[in-house]
């Protein structure tokens, strides 16, 4: 057999181009696959990949790790699984539709329609997964792939329109059905290729597992003051901002007055990143074994830990040292105690549950505490506490009964009752109020600082903390077993193992809910009359549970709107319930 000439230039490219072709051709994967059948197994799940944009060089670089360990194990005399999966549901997503669509906000989305941009992020997500799913095959990574102009033409029917009926050809023959179910039964045996999450089971399956958790008291409705994008208008959770969501950013910070009640001429010296948080300020915090000074310059005195004492400016006579502890109880007036959120019994929220039994506002609040986390790297020892607008501040609020004030609307304006800032964008308030701060004789100084603050990891949005009602599942009760079946992973490199086990220690309350349209629709139904929630386990549950809207949604995927018009009867008080609006 005459072998082909050996060119004295060789074009890799081209070659790898020939083999894949050569695979094709001669069904090699096919006979791979059939060769091993019933073999001992080898469990292999993927983990998605987003098909939102085509590949980068680290998908590339993880993709090769998971061929390489099918080759082995194949090699080795084992049956494995060849599912490629596809992550496609959530704001990654939505934030590139609307990138494409030009909006800037969700009310844009809202006057476009729900329904047809939902149907724009199925579109996008498998044209994108055609299109990743070209680059795999030319890493000469194997698995049972679908045909990428299938995918896309599936993107172009269900665009034009998604209830005609079409019939596409499966492993065991055709199916046919209309194309949004042909689109949401994608990765099933009888269409073959790879999973998609959108997919009906996933969706369904994820009930299954939420219902479980509420029947096991683990899933639970609950406010927090969160990381909040206010392009997008949604809360990020913990886990999404803790690796690609900070950056080194430079930002003016101001350190102010804060008047002492009863003490003529003398002040609280406070420092923060963050002015706007100060319109919401209902305490001030020191570290209760700090060292701080009573210093003045011959017009004012003020108060700030030793250790800070370089944010003073000229010169200034020490009159007296004394501790944090010290200092407990102390009132002062606040910077922005004109305005009448400030003024209102209990704080300005609208979350009124969390203020029961609060019966001063925060103007009339305004004290010293304790708090064993304040320290001197940074600022002058003195925290200034706004249980609205952090996460820390809000369990300082909750152990001190204090006031809340919550200043921001889901979209990042002054909410009323913010006096000249309602209305006014929390991302353009910085000036108006340094601007303020100096007419009332409050402002100190004002300096750039350089610091790690955290960001939307999706649209790069500079976050912001703010007081929402959200749908958590608690990790308390799963966290010991979370570890334990750790534990009995074979971790590769095996510091990896102490590096999650730290993670899971430290890991917050899983908050699964976005105030957004593209995602899992949450099976979580409450009363129109008394509040009550009911979770559904799946789609025969909530058909059987059906009292109206069930004619609009069936066949229909689970997503919204169409999922949104059904209701069930209330079995506490008969009335009828609604879907909470929110996604997962």
């Amino acid at each position: 057999m005459p072998f082909n000439a050996v060119p004295a230039k060789v074009d890799f490219a081209a070659q790898e181009r020939e083999l894949i072709a050569f695979w094709k051709k001669s069904r090699a994967f096919q006979k791979m696959v059939a060769l091993h059948k019933g073999q001992p197994h080898w469990s292999f799940i993927d983990g998605p990949i987003t098909a939102n944009n085509p590949m980068g060089v680290h998908h590339g670089w993880g993709r090769t790790y998971k061929d390489l360990f099918h080759r082995f194990w194949t090699m080795r005399g084992h049956e494995t699984r060849y599912q490629n999966g596809f992550d496609c549901q959530g704001l990654w997503v939505e934030v590139e539709v609307e990138r494409d669509l030009g909006f800037k906000s969700k009310r844009d989305i809202e006057e476009y329609g729900l329904a047809r941009f939902v149907l724009k992020c199925k579109e996008r997500v498998l044209r994108y997964a055609a299109v990743q799913t070209e680059q795999s095959e030319r890493l000469g990574y194997w698995m049972d792939w679908n045909d990428p102009d299938e995918l896309r033409r599936l993107a172009d029917l269900l665009v034009e329109d998604p209830t005609q009926v079409v019939t596409v050809e499966g492993p065991e023959g055709p199916v046919t059905d209309t194309v949004e179910q042909i689109v949401g039964r994608l990765g099933l045996p009888e269409l073959g290729g790879s999973y998609f999450t959108l997919s009906n089971e996933n969706n369904y399956m994820i009930w299954t597992f939420l219902k479980k958790c509420w029947q096991n008291g683990w899933l639970y409705r609950g406010a927090d003051v969160m990381p909040w994008c206010p392009r997008c208008a949604t809360a990020i959770s913990q886990h999404e901002i803790v690796t690609d969501g900070y950056a080194e950013l430079t930002h003016p910070s101001v350190t102010v007055r804060f008047p002492l009640r009863g003490r003529q001429g003398e002040s609280l010296l406070v420092w923060t990143t963050t002015p706007w948080t100060l319109t919401s300020n209902v305490a001030a915090a020191v570290g209760p074994d700090l060292t701080y000074v009573k210093v003045t310059d011959g017009n004012e005195v003020l108060y700030l830990s030793k250790g800070t004492m370089h944010m003073l400016r000229g010169r200034y006579e020490v009159l007296e040292e004394l501790t944090g502890a010290d200092m407990e109880g102390w009132t002062y007036d606040g910077p922005f105690d004109d305005l009448p959120a400030e003024r209102e019994p209990g704080g300005h929220t609208e979350l009124r549950e969390l203020t029961r039994g609060v019966t001063q506002s925060a103007a009339e609040a305004h004290r010293v505490i304790l708090w064993d986390a304040v320290g001197e790297e940074e600022g002058t020892g003195i925290v200034h506490i706004a249980p609205g607008c952090g996460a820390e501040d809000f369990d300082l609020g909750k152990e001190h009964h204090l006031p809340l004030v919550a200043p921001l609307n889901e979209e990042g304006f002054f909410v009323e009752g913010f006096g000249w800032l309602t209305g006014m964008d929390v991302a353009e308030v910085r000036q108006p109020i340094f601007d303020n701060l100096r007419e009332k004789g409050l402002l100190y100084n004002v300096d750039d600082y350089t610091h790690r603050y955290p960001v939307c990891w999706r649209c790069k949005t500079e976050l912001v903390f703010r007081l929402v009602d959200e749908w958590f599942i608690s990790m308390d009760a799963l966290r010991d077993e979370m570890m334990a079946i750790t534990r009995q992973i074979r971790w590769i490199p095996s510091f990896g193992l102490e590096r999650e086990l730290d993670w899971l220690r430290n890991m917050h309350d899983w908050m699964i809910s976005k105030k957004r349209y593209w995602g899992l629709a949450l099976p979580i139904w409450e009363c129109d009359a008394c509040h009550h929630y009911e979770v559904v386990g799946d789609e025969v549950e909530l058909q059987e549970r059906a009292v109206e809207g069930w004619d609009a949604f069936a066949g229909h995927t689970p997503h919204r709107p169409y999922v949104d018009a059904v209701k069930i009867a209330c079995p506490l008080c008969g009335g009828v319930m609604s879907r909470v609006p929110d996604v997962g």
